[in-house]
């Protein structure tokens, strides 16, 4: 047995390797504290829930990589929490925040977006586990891209009605209100992408190439407004990665050029 094998074994027994199921049920805590907040009409706040929620998302798979102790079980623990906090309590999010407002198809789009992303998110396992996976693209639009476009809304327009601190780009005052009356429209319209077989780029494939300066120019610039106005700069970002995924999609069809995985 090598070094790093022992290391391992003595990881796992001191306990080290729970580490990533505490970061996976931090996702779930975080989406059910959401729902609460959404129920209880405090809409900034249960976005802001579902944004770190993401965080801890982000880091439970990296963990576990790290102290190698990939599971079954963890990966199907992270699908459960990725239900509640990015299917679940982005659609009651966007229900009690503008859908409740129509009475006859407010509450099957939000249904329909919690069962849509809940697919997606099989669907995913099924592909993994049968090895049909790629690591340069997701199969249809991930659950957490979807549900931080609906989350970082919330948080912009509550600060744009001075429901809590923050700071709006303009542009994003501008247009707050005209998204605000699309987000029905919207909602079905990232159901439809979760369980379409849309490619999104992952980013988990190893860069071979070195940034250009123009890159790395553009990466600080967003970091920078990322701290001023963090809930604008995610709403962009994702609602680019959305459209850009569907552009390429058109692009690739009028091409006639196939997806390499």
């Amino acid at each position: 047995m090598n070094e790093e094998n022992k290391a391992v074994n003595k990881l796992k027994k001191t306990g080290a390797a729970a580490a990533p199921s505490l970061f996976t049920l931090g996702n779930l805590a975080c989406g059910f504290f959401s729902i609460l907040a959404a129920s209880q009409g405090q809409f900034g706040k249960a976005g802001w829930l579902i944004l770190i929620a993401m965080v801890f998302d982000m880091f439970d798979g990296r963990v576990a990589r790290m102290l190698g102790s990939e599971s079954n079980f963890g990966i199907e623990m992270d699908s459960l929490a990725d239900a509640v906090s990015f299917c679940t309590a982005p659609a009651f999010l966007m229900y009690f925040f503008v859908l409740h407002q129509y009475p006859l198809w407010g509450a099957p789009i939000a249904c329909v977006y919690a069962c849509f992303g809940v697919l997606r998110l099989a669907k995913f396992n099924a592909m993994a586990y049968a090895g049909e996976g790629s690591k340069k693209y997701f199969c249809g639009l991930p659950t957490p891209a979807s549900a931080a476009i609906l989350a970082s809304f919330a948080i912009s327009y509550s600060i744009m009605e001075s429901n809590m601190g923050g700071h709006n780009l303009h542009i994003m005052t501008v247009y707050l209100p005209h998204i605000y009356n699309f987000v029905a429209i919207a909602m079905v319209i990232l159901a439809v992408l979760m369980v379409s077989n849309v490619p999104y780029a992952a980013f988990k494939a190893k860069r071979e190439k070195k940034m250009s300066v123009w890159f790395m120019l553009l990466i600080v610039a967003l970091v920078v407004l990322l701290v001023r106005y963090p809930q604008d700069v995610i709403f962009i970002v994702m609602t680019i990665y959305v459209l850009f995924g569907l552009l390429a999609v058109l692009y690739r069809a009028f091409k006639g050029i196939k997806i390499q995985k």
